[in-house]
């Protein structure tokens, strides 16, 4: 089916008693915010952003070596980005898709796969380990098809990508509605190499286990200048009010603006728009199924994720990503009506049954975005700085992946390592043109999308080369 964009009453209805907050941060058990830094200090290696990359960085640091002196750095709270504001989808795929991964690394996938296999079972055991609790489900992933031309698509994926090392599973629309119930189902793929979390609450989990390490962290701290020192032994980080200086530098600063300008050649700021329900009654339960908690997401260029949280209300995002001019990363960004009515709009459509259920809570938060879909690396100041980012959506778990790239790289001069010989770390996606072409690029590439979706999947001339160059735009 396509969806009609025009919000219905009943779908205006369901909004009238919203907050504009995170669901998942709008919880009591928020820790306590740690001190700003206000003075001048020395570490072994500075992290600078507390999501899920930087908090991974430095748990690994810590881990691998409890002499270090570890210091994690952030601008705002821990997890206030993306960290805090995601869908909660803990996907083994380094690559967003088996699809992306092909086109790019055809060679690399079984050792990617592999790889990511094993990324899902560090976090899982690290959730173990520190007691960590977060919802952490491994529930799997269901892809639907909305359309008839999606079904053979999905087929194909799950009959290919056995051979690289996934098991997926090809559902047809009784086995499908089986599980989820909406008329709009017409087949779907099930991952269970997928796990569904509360995002705020792992990385809250994540900040007390560096904590209990020994990791010294520092909010309300914003890094204003990143400098290499004269005698180029050491980077000097300075802050509103203190200073540090370090041998070692990991950025992960997600989409917000980067403390190494180039990168904002490779990366651009996409907002993206979630609602939460209130929780279902029993009998809307029953009505839709659901009791596997799968996450789902339709099949579209413009698709919704969705899923289910502990306490049975359901979280529908996505569809509109949207990029503001100029790089634009500001608060009232975080808040668009027009966008929060389409996704009641369509949230509706596909449970139908649902009508009369309201949202208690609608936001934004803006993601990384790059050509390839998929997290970038690299060097800076002589092996000193390393980055991550560009995870466009997937860094609930890919994360903890970048974070062990960041610090082979960090530890370059010492060791090479299986994941900084793959050729998807070793390349960078192809960098978005500046203002004043980027966003009419950009925004013509997001026209032709949602055309493509509204015409049986045919691409346009523009779609076509850009798929001819490896590259795109994807929410």
């Amino acid at each position: 089916m396509s969806f009609s964009n025009t919000p219905r009453p009943e779908a205006l209805i369901s909004l009238a008693d919203v907050k504009f907050t995170p669901f998942w941060l709008d919880d009591p058990n928020k820790p306590e915010p740690a001190s700003a830094l206000t003075e001048k200090i020395t570490a072994d290696l500075i992290v600078v952003g507390a999501g899920f990359t930087g908090l991974w960085t430095a748990l690994l640091a810590k881990q691998a070596d409890p002499n270090r002196d570890v210091v994690l750095l952030e601008a705002g709270e821990t997890a206030i980005g993306a960290s805090g504001r995601n869908g909660g989808f803990v996907a083994s795929s380094l690559t967003h898709s088996y699809q992306n991964g092909m086109n790019r690394w055809k060679n690399e996938m079984p050792k990617l796969v592999e790889l990511g296999h094993k990324n899902l079972d560090g976090i899982e055991n690290t959730i173990k380990q520190f007691n960590i609790d977060c919802d952490f489900l491994r529930s799997g992933e269901i892809n639907v098809a909305t359309e008839e031309y999606q079904v053979d698509d999905l087929r194909k994926e799950a009959e290919e990508s056995a051979q690289v090392g996934e098991h997926i599973q090809f559902l047809d629309s009784t086995e499908l509605r089986k599980r989820v119930n909406s008329p709009t189902y017409l087949a779907g793929i099930h991952d269970p190499s997928v796990a569904m979390v509360n995002p705020a609450r792992l990385a809250w989990g994540l900040r007390r286990a560096c904590l209990q390490l020994g990791v010294r962290l520092f909010e309300s701290t914003q890094v204003t200048a990143l400098e290499e020192k004269r005698d180029a032994k050491r980077v000097i980080l300075k802050t509103q009010y203190g200073q540090i200086e370090s041998k070692k530098v990991a950025l992960a600063t997600n989409a917000f603006p980067p403390l190494l300008k180039r990168l904002s050649f490779y990366m651009v700021p996409v907002y993206d728009y979630v609602l939460m329900t209130e929780p279902l009654t029993k009998s809307q339960r029953d009505a839709i199924g659901w009791h596997g908690r799968e996450g789902l997401s339709d099949n579209g260029n413009q698709f919704h994720y969705y899923r289910t949280s502990e306490d049975g209300r359901i979280l529908w995002g996505g569809y509109d990503a949207i990029y503001y001019r100029n790089n634009g990363v500001a608060p009232h960004l975080e808040n668009s009506p027009a966008s929060f009515a389409r996704l009641a709009e369509h949230f509706f459509q596909t449970f139908p049954q649902l009508t009369g259920l309201r949202f208690t809570h609608a936001w934004g938060g803006v993601i990384d975005t790059c050509s390839r879909y998929t997290a970038f690396w690299g060097k800076a100041m002589h092996g000193k700085v390393a980055y991550s980012l560009g995870y466009t959506g997937l860094g609930v778990g890919a994360s903890r992946f970048g974070a062990q790239v960041m610090l082979d790289l960090l530890d370059a001069q010492a060791r090479k390592t299986e994941r900084t010989e793959l050729q998807m770390v070793k390349s960078k996606p192809f960098p978005f043109p500046p203002e004043p072409f980027r966003s009419p690029i950009i925004n013509f590439t997001r026209w032709s999308l949602d055309q493509a979706d509204q015409n049986a999947g045919r691409r346009n001339l523009w779609l076509k080369m850009l798929d001819a160059l490896g590259l795109g735009f994807d929410s």
